[in-house]
């Protein structure tokens, strides 16, 4: 028997439905919106794995050719890897469900959403999102929800309730929210210099429209929800935990508060190595296993560092609350590429290159959800074991990669011109150090790298990170602080992590990460000023290393030129099977793109090579002009003489009594197939035959440039 349950939200109407498909997961429902369907299923398994230390969440999320009514256009005709896109909404989906997950309870869950049907209007990440809550709603697995999630968009001024792919086109605005009935769970997403008090008001505005469908959807758990299992949660005894804090004594502070990061681990691991091998002995290895310490010492570490800031407001590191670390910036650190930039702010540390390609560098990928199929502006964050200080498996970029550079890619993207700019931009992130919010680093290094290689940027770009600590009474936060630039162990110990782009003007990039079940609006609103006040004193530091893009740039990056002709005249310059402009490349060693209004974008990293091409181009379909000197080839030997193409496309004949300055015998004497020469025209007969001279053009051209020679006498 099937259920069914249809909010509406933004004018759109969400259907939700389980007990037909899918039967046999734990969880299973259908969700659509227009004519976009997809199907999630919720799993989890009946115990845990011998040793499991850890919650192993997977949440996957795959698109089906057959939902576009396409064909996958791979050698083997099937899906394969995830794309880009597949792994960012499966992180969307991922990251709001999982701190509703019990504590200590290490049973396999796996979330799967399989994209049925696609109109390329209505995007299935939200119904991702809202498939995974309703999944987990209807199934026997505990799970403290449900969420609603709905996209916000603004066109003309207006908030938009789930825009589609045309609405998004126009707005200024992409935000994706997911809450509770109350408060904030996790937002991302992009807009072009939002102001604060508008992108406060967004959020309000995302909170109302996830009433509804909460709502829904304990409805549809009412209907025909499972009882939730019962389950065995993993705590680390009382006895054992009691006993290491003794041990530990007062030592836990002062190593905490080391204010460099290894050197702090160190200390830390000094002390549990001590304590454990006490413990080992005091109750046994079968009781204190590697597992029990590591989870003892979380809780001492976590309890130690949450009491320094809300009861003594010390931080680790020895900063108050909203101060930012240390930053150095520096530009131009490596030579030979387009743009380059070092960003530094405490311990974390990027390395960030700028390179500068032509039209043909264009991403392009398959969307079968509709929405962009290609990209001129890339950003690649990479994230090496060395950057922490360990080893580890080597590798191609994982989901955390490709999802902290997505996040400084959207956060920069709003800064790039976008009318009639020719160039195809890469942006590579290399994290050279960790311990802190490198992907706001990598904005930064982005923008200053981009601002190195003069690409002209609207305004610089930075981000920050923004902590919480919380303490709660009553089953809400009575106490709280938030922390500016967050460290390592601020992440893992204290409750969120908060990051916000933008310019001096307004926000560009956003994204917010919680461990608790979520925040009230007024925390967030504290928030999101306190990064805007962090973000103008980090822009402050940048424009130390560059304030505004350079105005020339680097010798080793391509030129371009826009050129306009004739439309009527492409044919010419292309020439029969694209002869002419294949010479004209190999020639000029440009790249050329011609498009079918007669625009010409000419891409050369050599001054000599532009002034070829350009010659050759503006020539196109142009008129011999009498008494005009001319640089051409030679196409065509006769014994009369020699045919020129001085134009492109166009040729004239030079008689073989106007070659030389001297009686020539034969024409091969002066001139071969393939030579270059310059040609005055002489004249143009009533059927456009151009008569030429390289006699008379030597006589007016320099020796050196143009030497008039005798044949080796014989």
């Amino acid at each position: 028997m099937s259920y069914k349950v249809t909010p509406h939200v933004g004018g759109k109407e969400i259907t939700i439905e389980t007990g037909n498909l899918a039967k046999q997961a734990d969880g299973s429902v259908t969700v659509q919106m227009g004519e976009t369907v997809i199907l999630v299923a919720a799993v989890a398994a009946t115990t845990a794995k011998e040793g499991q230390d850890f919650f192993p969440l997977t949440v996957d999320y795959r698109e089906r050719a057959a939902a576009a009514g396409q064909i996958p256009g791979s050698y083997f005709k099937r899906e394969g890897r995830p794309s880009e896109k597949e792994i960012l909404t499966s992180r969307l989906t991922d990251r709001p469900i999982r701190p509703l997950f019990p504590k200590g309870w290490y049973n396999e869950v796996q979330v799967q959403s399989v994209l049925l049907g696609a109109d390329g209007e209505n995007d299935p990440d939200i119904l991702s999102i809202l498939g995974a809550s309703a999944a987990l709603v209807v199934s026997d697995i505990p799970w403290d929800g449900p969420l609603g999630a709905v996209r916000v968009g603004r066109v003309g001024g207006e908030f938009v309730a789930n825009p589609s792919h045309t609405q998004r086109a126009q707005s200024d605005l992409d935000l994706v929210y997911v809450g509770s009935e109350t408060e904030i769970v996790m937002f991302e997403g992009a807009a072009e210099e939002l102001s604060e008090e508008d992108f406060i008001a967004a959020l309000k505005y995302a909170q109302e429209c996830c009433v509804p469908l909460i709502k829904a959807q304990k409805e549809l758990g009412k209907l025909c929800g499972k009882t939730k299992r019962q389950i065995d949660v993993f705590v680390v005894p009382d006895e054992i935990l009691e006993t290491a804090k003794k041990l530990a004594g007062e030592r836990m502070v002062p190593a905490l508060l080391t204010p460099a990061k290894l050197a702090r681990e160190a200390a830390c691991k000094a002390i549990q190595n001590e304590v454990g091998a006490k413990l080992i002995e005091k109750f046994g290895a079968d009781k204190v296993t590697k597992f029990v310490l590591s989870q003892a010492f979380y809780y001492i570490q976590k309890e130690t560092v949450r009491s320094l800031i809300l009861d003594q407001g010390k931080r680790l590191d020895g900063r108050a609350p909203g101060d930012i670390r240390q930053i150095i910036s520096e530009v131009g650190v490596i030579a030979r590429s387009h743009g380059s930039a070092v960003f530094s702010r405490g311990e974390t540390q990027a390395l960030v290159l700028a390179t500068l390609g032509t039209p043909d560098d264009t991403q392009s990928f398959d969307n079968y959800a509709g929405g962009e199929t290609e990209k001129k502006f890339i950003l690649h964050y990479n994230f090496p074991n060395f950057s922490v200080g360990e080893t580890g498996r080597i590798s191609g970029p994982g989901r955390r990669e490709i999802g902290h550079g997505a996040l400084a890619e959207r956060s920069v993207r709003p800064l790039i011109p976008k009318v009639d700019y020719p160039y195809t931009l890469r942006v590579t992130c290399e994290i050279l150090e960790s311990n802190g919010s490198s992907s706001m680093a990598s904005v930064c290094g982005a923008s200053l790298a981009l601002m190195d290689a003069g690409v002209p940027l609207i305004r610089p770009v930075a981000g920050i990170s923004i902590g919480i600590c919380t303490e709660y009474k009553d089953g809400h936060i009575s106490r709280h602080q938030l922390l500016t630039d967050i460290i390592g162990w601020e992440d893992a110990f204290c409750d969120m992590d908060c990051k916000i782009a933008g310019t001096e003007k307004g926000i560009t990039g956003f994204q917010l990460d919680l461990k608790l079940r979520g925040l009230p609006q007024g925390i967030m609103d504290e928030t999101i000023w306190m990064a805007k006040a962090a973000r103008l004193k980090i822009l402050g530091e940048m424009a130390k290393a560059i304030a505004a893009p350079r105005t020339e740039l680097s010798k080793y990056a391509p030129r371009i030129e826009v050129l306009k002709i004739n439309p009527e005249k492409i044919g010419a310059l292309i020439g029969p099977g694209g002869k002419n402009i294949k010479r004209l490349c190999e020639e000029s060693g440009c790249e050329i793109n011609i498009e079918d209004d007669g625009k010409v974008t000419v891409f050369s990293i050599s001054g000599e090579g532009m002034k070829i091409a350009r010659e050759a181009i503006m020539g196109t379909g142009a008129e011999a002009e009498v008494g005009k000197i001319y640089k051409g080839k030679v196409v065509t030997i006769k014994e009369f003489g020699a045919f020129v193409e001085f134009l492109p496309g166009q040729d004239g004949l030079c008689h073989i009594s106007e070659l030389a300055n001297f009686r020539v015998k034969r024409t091969e004497d002066v001139v071969k197939l393939g030579d270059d020469i310059f040609v005055k025209c002489l004249g143009v007969d009533d059927r456009g035959k151009v008569r030429l001279s390289r006699r008379a053009a030597m006589a007016e051209l320099d020796e050196k440039e143009a030497p008039a020679q005798a044949p080796a006498a014989s």
